[in-house]
């Protein structure tokens, strides 16, 4: 084990552990309501997803979660005795939409240092809580900006109307047109090629419903630049992962996907106190992500990347460096981005077309980028497709995580 720990401290990730389950709850635009508890989700989700690996409850031996409705402290305990796990490894991730791709690669880590062999990784989204009568319910006036005594947003941010996530995507976008000039038509092109995409999947939100770019273009603004067609509109749902060691990934009935690079970058919570807007924490994350994987750019077949905004999309493949910086607005019009196109993105519709589920939003990423690696994927298959690359975002381009998963 100490050889293992100093190859990975060493050297990065070597590739041993895969994504070999998958599963997802089907997006709701307008919600039902489900009336399980996020611990019930969680106990399906996992159920789903190890049947999907060819993998029994029992040989569970680590998970990864994020924030819990049921408990606001000791999360994976809690969940590990819900589920009757005895575990070896436990986290609890909080990184906003970048916390799926975080999630995978510390499984990922933990199995190539030795410390378990099979981890679930899960976000539920949207659990309607069993409520007394009259009760009232939560909720977050101000989207990510904390309320909280005596944090920094409460004290000089919120008082002076910069607050949630719109206004913030709204300033990057306009920060970048003073800076390189902005092409509304090739931001527009993002959302419509997406949904193209969307239309090929059976589950997407949108999956009925093809758009242009003048439908783009034509559709109320929310915050200039920004219409309505570019922004996310969350929905219920939720997702779930298997990651095993390379002896278990044999036995999957799938071809794994194989966790060979990662990266994750932190730079602010709130734009306020960004170093600089243009020059977003993807990159630094990408960097390391390739560096470890040894792979290039050119050799990347699929990209899934978080798309809260199109503005997010755009910067994120500049700060990836899949083209130069301020080069986004005429890489995107130039090339196609749907599932047959020249630059495969978002293949699922993205979460402009397939939904954000909460948590489970930056789950869809991944999931689609192990979809696309197995090749069962039918019209929306990316032909040949052997390496993904998967990003999350969370805040309003606050922390940003890499990921690079390679076909056995």
């Amino acid at each position: 084990m100490v050889d293992t720990a100093l190859a990975c401290a060493a050297m990065g990730l070597t590739g041993q552990a895969a994504v070999v389950g998958v599963a997802e709850h089907p997006p709701e635009r307008h919600y039902r309501g489900d009336r399980r508890t996020t611990l019930e989700q969680w106990a399906d989700l996992a159920a789903l997803a190890l049947a999907d690996a060819g993998l029994s409850s029992s040989e569970v031996n680590g998970l990864v979660c994020a924030s819990l409705r049921e408990s606001d402290m000791f999360v994976p305990s809690t969940v590990a005795e819900y589920l009757g796990w005895r575990v070896d490894f436990a986290e609890h991730v909080d990184l906003g939409g970048a916390t799926p791709v975080g999630m995978v690669w510390r499984a990922a880590a933990a199995i190539e240092l030795g410390l378990c062999d099979v981890v679930v990784c899960a976000a539920p989204a949207r659990s309607t809580p069993r409520l007394p009568p009259g009760a009232p319910r939560a909720w977050t006036p101000f989207g990510a900006s904390s309320t909280m005594l005596g944090s920094p947003q409460a004290e000089f941010d919120i008082p002076y109307g910069n607050l949630a996530q719109n206004g913030g995507y709204a300033m990057i976008a306009n920060r970048y047109a003073a800076e390189y000039g902005y092409d509304p038509r090739a931001t527009a092109k993002i959302a419509a090629d997406q949904r193209a995409n969307a239309t090929l999947h059976p589950d997407a939100v949108f999956r009925d419903q093809p758009i242009s770019v003048e439908d783009v273009l034509a559709s109320k603004v929310v915050a200039d630049p920004l219409h309505v067609l570019e922004i996310v509109m969350p929905c219920a749902g939720g997702a779930a992962v298997v990651v095993a060691s390379a002896d278990k990934a044999r036995r999957s009935p799938h071809r794994p996907a194989h966790v060979v690079g990662f990266g994750e970058h932190l730079a602010h919570k709130t734009p306020t106190y960004a170093p600089d807007l243009l020059h977003t924490p993807i990159g630094p994350a990408a960097e390391r992500a390739f560096s470890m994987a040894g792979i290039d750019r050119a050799d990347v077949d699929v990209v899934e990347l978080y798309d809260c905004y199109t503005i997010t999309v755009l910067l994120s493949i500049e700060d990836s460096g899949f083209c130069g910086k301020g080069e986004g607005m005429a890489f995107v019009a130039d090339a196609d981005l749907t599932a047959g196109g020249s630059f495969p993105t978002n293949t699922h519709g993205g979460q402009l077309g397939f939904g954000q589920a909460g948590m489970a939003g930056g789950f869809s990423q991944v999931v689609e980028g192990v979809r696309q690696v197995r090749g069962k994927e039918g019209a929306r298959q990316v032909p040949g497709c052997d390496i993904a690359y998967c990003s999350g975002t969370g805040g309003i381009m606050s922390e940003q995580t890499a990921l690079l998963l390679r076909g056995a």
